[in-house]
Order: structure tokens, then sequence, then C-alpha cells
């Protein structure tokens, strides 16, 4: 392909996008432009931000505001308990303490299930046991009965 016809074609490819995609090119410019604007506002936003909490006047009427908020809940506080009503706190507190009491008694019904066991199978001693008691009784007794046989059949050698 010789350089003429090259060139002949690389403007046809140039006629074809410009002519062919207007509203693409306008799409684009216009997304362009809100993100510059939106960049712009942005920017301008964050200034008027910063120019207000720089000033005292903002930053002490803050200050005021937050002192007066505790205030306020310092009187509530006061006057729940002069009603003598719990205050979250209170309900809070009391909260973690029956947590702590919950726990502490889990355990001690451990325990007592331990020990319950425990008995369970030391009963099953006592019963053997009273068994063996039983059993020697009755060979003591078989003894003697022999022992009372061997005097009257004869005497001792």
């Amino acid at each position: 392909m010789s350089e003429a016809a090259s060139s002949k074609s690389r403007a046809r490819g140039a006629r074809q996008t410009s002519t062919t995609r207007p509203h693409e090119t306008a799409h684009a410019e216009a997304g362009t432009a809100a993100a510059n604007y939106r960049a712009a506002t942005q920017d301008r936003l964050g200034q008027a931000l910063s120019d207000l909490l720089e000033n005292p006047l903002v930053t002490g009427a803050i200050g005021r505001a937050w002192g007066a908020r505790e205030k306020a809940a310092q009187a509530q506080e006061l006057w729940m308990g002069a009603l003598n009503l719990p205050s979250a706190a209170d309900i809070e507190r009391l909260t973690r303490r029956l947590r702590s009491v919950s726990q502490r008694l889990e355990g001690v019904e451990d325990g007592v299930q331990r020990l319950s066991r425990t008995l369970v199978q030391s009963s099953g001693i006592e019963a053997r046991l009273q068994n063996v008691d039983e059993r020697l009784g009755q060979i003591s007794e078989e003894l003697h009965e022999v022992r009372e046989a061997l005097r009257s059949a004869g005497p001792n050698p």
C-alpha cells in the first residue's frame, strides 16, 4: 500500500470516528464537567467546614453545648437518685453483678453434682462393706458352731 493510500485510509477513519460518535464525546465532556464540579464543590465544602471549626465562636459554642449536656446528665442522675430510680450505670453494675453471681452459682452446681456422684459411688462401697460385714458374721457363727461341735465330740488331745 502506498503512502498516499495509507494517508487516505487514516483520514477516512478519522472522519468516520468524528462523524459517527459525537454523542459519546459530548457524554464524556459532560462526565468530566460533572466530576470537576463535584471536586470543586467538595473542596469548597471542606474549606467552609475547616473555616467553621477554626472559628473561636463556633468552637466555643460546641464546647458550651457539650458542657450543658454533661450538666444535664448529672442533673438527671441526681433527680433519678432522689426519686429512687436506678440510672443506666446502676442497671449496668447490677447486670454485671448478676452475671458474676450466676457464674458462681453454676460453679456451686457443678460442685454439688460432683459430690453427688461421689456419694453415689461411695454408697456402693457402703453396701459392699455391709455385705462383707454380714458374711464375716456368718463365718464367725459357723466357726463358733464348729468349735462347739469339736468340744462336744471329745477331749482335746
